[in-house]
């Protein structure tokens, strides 16, 4: 693995698809005047995210032509962006593309649809129900949208089918002013979170944040690499658009794993039939006396 990875902090047009399909392009341009292998764009980035009742509006089939369009400037840069996804039985999903050499490699749906607060997706998406690691020409990946990755289980999952790095594309409003740091209640939560799953899961964590107002919603970007240490290596700016360029390696990955073998100790089998016996799982049971 070694991959030349732009993070692309934008600040996408609330449902004016079009302008953010043009911004797109040009953000890619960028990435291709740092010599980028793989750009990677915010959750919902073809869209915005506060949308509720324009979220039909703005959906997007797999073969509509606005992701055809992206999909076709992969033959120059492997790209991830976010969009709403229209799908064959007419479900709106929070998807996230990753394509490359002009084809669509990965797709992965939000399992997690967060509804307090002053989130509402659980109103408008359908949720998807998988976590598939999948392999790119510059490493093996793993797709987190926001709120997947604040439930433990999903990037544990991508740890156990050996993620190289975790990608984490939100869509995170500013929340918490009283605190006595330097940051914003939200965005030290975020630090911990990244830093902790890159550390202990020995992985790349790859977070990239939106900027800009939504219906009077600040977004704070901040967007960050964490190494497979846990340290942060390279960060975007808090509040303006920015473009990171920065090298995953596998050199970073291989000491980390080596150093200390977690994956090769995590037991995913006494997991499943301590699952199985908390759910009390019938279908499950013979798994209780399995190695």
């Amino acid at each position: 693995m070694n991959c030349r990875l732009a993070i692309c902090q934008t600040n996408p047009k609330l449902g004016v698809v079009a302008d953010n399909l043009q911004s797109h392009h040009q953000w890619l341009d960028r990435c291709l005047e740092q010599k980028a292998d793989f750009a990677l764009f915010p959750e919902l980035s073809l869209t915005g995210y506060i949308l509720r009742d324009l979220t039909s509006d703005v959906a997007l089939a797999l073969d509509s032509p606005q992701v055809s369009e992206l999909v076709a400037r992969s033959k120059d840069i492997s790209l991830a962006f976010g969009f709403v996804e229209h799908s064959l039985d007419h479900r709106f999903y929070n998807s996230f593309v990753f394509a490359e050499d002009g084809v669509i490699k990965h797709v992965h749906r939000k399992v997690h649809l967060p509804d307090y607060g002053i989130f509402e997706e659980g109103r408008y998406f359908a949720a998807g129900n998988n976590f598939t690691t999948f392999e790119s020409k510059h490493g093996r990946f793993g797709f987190l949208i926001c709120e997947d990755a604040w439930h433990l289980s999903s990037a544990w999952l991508h740890f156990l089918q050996g993620a190289d790095a975790l990608l984490v594309p939100v869509a995170s409003p500013s929340r918490g002013i009283e605190t006595d740091g330097e940051h914003l209640a939200s965005q030290k939560s975020w630090h911990e979170l990244c830093a902790a799953q890159a550390k202990f899961l020995q992985t790349w964590v790859v977070r990239c944040n939106r900027v800009g107002y939504e219906d009077g919603v600040l977004f704070d970007g901040e967007s960050a690499i964490n190494a497979p240490t846990g340290e942060v290596v390279a960060a975007a700016h808090h509040s303006e658009e920015d473009l990171v360029v920065y090298e995953l390696t596998s050199s970073a990955l291989k000491r980390a794993r080596v150093e200390t073998p977690l994956r090769r100790n995590a037991h995913a089998n006494l997991v499943r039939r301590q699952l199985a016996i908390i759910a009390n799982d019938p279908d499950l049971s013979g798994l209780i006396d399995d190695e």
